[in-house]
């Protein structure tokens, strides 16, 4: 299924800054940067609630934000892009 997830952390001190090299980070063990801070992750339930549960134990809720969007597993007619980055197949393996 795929989750969108984005985020605004709050950079303003160091502690900021290390949260937002963590939340990407966690974010690039589980999907697709699409966005500087949006990211496509195609996962399974047990891999989401890990992704998931992850997260929310890096952001701080009184500064940070999280965004969780459930495009589900027919999502190929509910993403359509445009512009300069081509759109990648969330379905290929990830090789970097």
């Amino acid at each position: 299924m795929l989750k969108l997830v984005s985020y605004d952390v709050s950079t303003i001190d160091s502690a900021g800054k290390s949260r937002l090299r963590k939340v990407a980070k966690a974010c690039l063990n589980y999907g697709i940067r699409v966005q500087y801070s949006m990211f496509e992750c195609n996962v399974d339930s047990a891999q989401w609630v890990k992704l998931k549960e992850k997260l929310l134990s890096l952001y701080n809720p009184t500064t940070d934000s999280l965004r969780f969007y459930h495009l589900g597993s027919n999502y190929e007619h509910k993403v359509e892009h445009h512009g300069a980055k081509p759109a990648i197949d969330v379905e290929k393996p990830l090789i970097l």
